[in-house]
């Protein structure tokens, strides 16, 4: 079929868009106008050269005001798909044609009733090899948080009243310069408020200015192994251990090396090999929950130390310590200045406010605030300024001890829901500390069989076998129980304990529950 060119084709087209510029949902009618030929020009429905109808008459035909017509050739004439001639007209400029492209087959009328709004080709994508280790730590397309979800904070109980106060008051007070580029690593009050709270409660030995602010943890771990790694060095993850970092290490390009991890931690052995960085949560270890003893984080800084390694200490949720002051960082005891400490607001606060901080090596200090200007530019500073009184006015201090009551009850509600498992054998971690439990399964078959119920239910489970580095990893399930609230906890927690009696009862028919 040849481009339409004639006056007839011009004329059902014009019928088409009359069609089209009744839906508002389009916006504008000059937005509408302007799409709608657009697309047609881009289709070949319009042909190069093809010479447009006044814009009175398109006016006239369309039921439109002219200014409204004039906007929409107006804009086109702009990108390049139409051009005037003096005393000749408006025309179809002579683009190119994308690869792959072609006219639709059919008449001149079908072909005008075609939406113009209808989706492109899909387009095969070839990712790199790295790209396709990097999408298997993400969420699977179907993944929303839910009752379970691991990490994420009870929102329904942050005082957003009173941050909403102090963000209004800081954005009032901020100065003209926070508008343009930033390169100071944070804004000191927020460093200062920082230096203080970590001294206090987790025995962080540091200054001010060691405290880089970042957008969360993930940026924290991206910009630590672009800095201090290249491309094929070795890293050493905790297995099982969280993905995020493992993520950031892989877009690195560096090679994970799974290091086990038992009742007391990470277990260093002589035969593992020469790493370059090193990622540990030893405070409350990611997702098994025990914490690193003091003989194991001596071996880590001696291990450090020889291999001339960076240790990446991620303390994710140290503050929801429940019987027990928190534990204190591996940090404090670093004499040679091996260890990075990065912590994140996301757990404490809220996941939205995308603020984490890095607490560096003296050596390290310069070198990472210039990365970090460079590579990610610095910003938020209002939200920064607002969340350093929210410090230093002892607000925070206050929502973590109502966030470790609240979610001490709410691990109790999560116990309480699972009784009848746990009695007739399933087992749950200590629970000592953080905001999940994880529950230990038997075999992978009925990992997947929960995991498959959870879904059809709308309910997510989180399968412990993912955070595993090597296949085919422990089977168990990650539960979350944080961001839920009471009521929400023991429905699901009860459907998951029917579930797993069921599937118990199934497997070992003699079984009595």
């Amino acid at each position: 079929m040849e481009p339409l060119s004639s006056q007839a084709a011009l004329d059902w087209v014009i019928d088409a868009l009359a069609m089209e510029l009744t839906d508002p949902a389009s916006g504008p009618l000059s937005r509408r106008l302007y799409l709608g030929l657009r697309e047609r020009i881009q289709a070949g429905r319009l042909a190069p050269g093809s010479r447009l109808p006044s814009s009175r008459r398109l006016a006239r035909e369309l039921c439109l005001g002219r200014n409204t017509v004039l906007a929409a050739l107006e804009q086109l004439v702009a990108e390049g798909f139409l051009e005037t001639r003096p005393g000749a007209g408006t025309f179809v400029a002579d683009l190119p044609r994308l690869a792959g492209a072609s006219l639709e087959s059919g008449t001149p009328s079908e072909q005008a009733s075609m939406p113009a709004s209808a989706a492109p080709k899909t387009r095969e994508v070839s990712l790199s090899s790295r790209g396709t280790r990097l999408l298997g730590y993400s969420p699977g397309p179907n993944a929303r948080p839910g009752v379970f979800t691991p990490g994420l904070p009870a929102l329904d109980r942050f005082p957003q009243a009173l941050w909403q106060r102090l963000m209004r008051r800081h954005l009032h007070r901020a100065p003209t310069e926070w508008l343009g580029y930033q390169a100071q690593g944070g804004v000191p009050a927020l460093r200062e408020a920082l230096c203080d709270y970590l001294r206090l409660s987790r025995s962080v030995r540091c200054r001010p200015e060691q405290i880089l602010i970042v957008q969360g943890a993930q940026q924290g771990f991206e910009l630590i192994a672009r800095l201090l790694t290249d491309p094929g060095d070795r890293a050493w993850v905790e297995e099982p251990g969280y993905g995020g970092a493992k993520a950031c290490f892989e877009a690195a390009g560096l090679e994970l090396h799974a290091v086990p991890v038992d009742d007391e931690g990470l277990r260093v052995v002589a035969d593992l090999p020469a790493p370059r960085l090193i990622q540990v949560t030893p405070s409350h270890q990611y997702p098994s929950g025990v914490t690193m003893t003091l003989g194991r984080r001596l071996a880590l800084l001696e291990a450090a130390e020889r291999h001339g390694a960076w240790i990446v200490e991620d303390d994710y949720d140290s503050e929801f310590r429940y019987g027990q002051r928190p534990i204190a960082a591996l940090q404090g005891l670093d004499d040679g200045g091996r260890v990075l400490y990065v912590g994140t607001f996301s757990k404490v606060l809220y996941p939205g406010l995308r603020l984490g901080y890095v607490v560096l090596p003296e050596a390290l200090v310069d070198p990472c605030r210039r990365a970090n200007a460079r590579l990610h530019r610095e910003g938020q500073y209002v939200v920064q300024s607002a969340l350093a009184e929210f410090i230093a006015a002892g607000h925070f201090s206050r929502h973590v001890r109502r966030m470790r009551d609240c979610y001490r009850e709410r691990q109790a509600r999560l116990r309480d829901a699972l009784a009848p498992a746990v009695s007739a054998g399933l087992k749950l971690s200590e629970g000592q500390a953080g905001m999940h439990l994880v529950a230990w399964l038997d075999d992978h078959t009925t990992e997947a069989a929960l995991v498959a119920r959870g879904i059809e239910h709308d309910i997510g489970l989180s399968p412990l076998s993912t955070y595993y580095l090597t296949p085919p990893g422990r089977p168990g399930l990650v539960l979350g129980y944080a961001g839920a609230s009471e009521e929400e906890i023991a429905r699901a927690g009860g459907w998951l304990c029917q579930e797993w009696l069921a599937l118990r009862a199934a497997s070992e028919p003699d079984a009595r529950v």
